[in-house]
């Protein structure tokens, strides 16, 4: 190479720098803040739904709580009674069934059971009548069975 040539003092073709990870660009700011608002968005739907479930858990609690503690008489009956009433409650408030007693509770509970409306009617009385007389009428699996299916359809 000849001092006097031009050319000779270039350099060769090259690369600019690259230019980091930082700072993101526009369409990561935007997959974040859509990534973002759906995480928040589901955190929320769950906690509402959890509590508007929480009745149900919690029956479902008690229920399990009665089985431990079954007993063929009428105090124990009336705390199923009230377990069924405190959650039809929760869930038809319009309704008021918490008011509701002898023929009035046993057709809702009916009307909301799950399918065999005919062969629950027995028990149903049963565990209604079995509250309050002195006598118990209503067996207690059946009655347990009964309130289990009634939860169940409810959620």
């Amino acid at each position: 190479m000849t001092p006097q040539d031009p050319l000779s003092a270039l350099r060769d073709i090259h690369l600019p720098a690259t230019g980091g990870f930082w700072p993101p660009a526009p369409g990561w700011w935007a997959l974040a803040m859509i990534l973002l608002v759906a995480v928040i968005t589901l955190v929320w739907l769950t906690h509402t739904r959890r509590q508007k479930t929480r009745w149900h858990r919690q029956a479902k609690s008690e229920l399990a709580d009665l089985e431990q503690r079954q007993a063929p008489d009428a105090a124990w009956f009336a705390q199923l009674n009230s377990l069924l009433k405190r959650a039809a409650r929760q869930r038809y408030p319009e309704r008021h069934p918490e008011a509701l007693s002898g023929e009035a509770w046993i057709a809702f509970l009916l009307e909301k059971a799950p399918g065999e409306r005919i062969a629950a009617r027995p028990v149903v009385e049963a565990l209604v009548h079995s509250a309050w007389q002195p006598d118990v009428t209503a067996d207690p699996h059946q009655a347990l069975e009964f309130a289990r299916r009634w939860l169940r359809r409810q959620s």
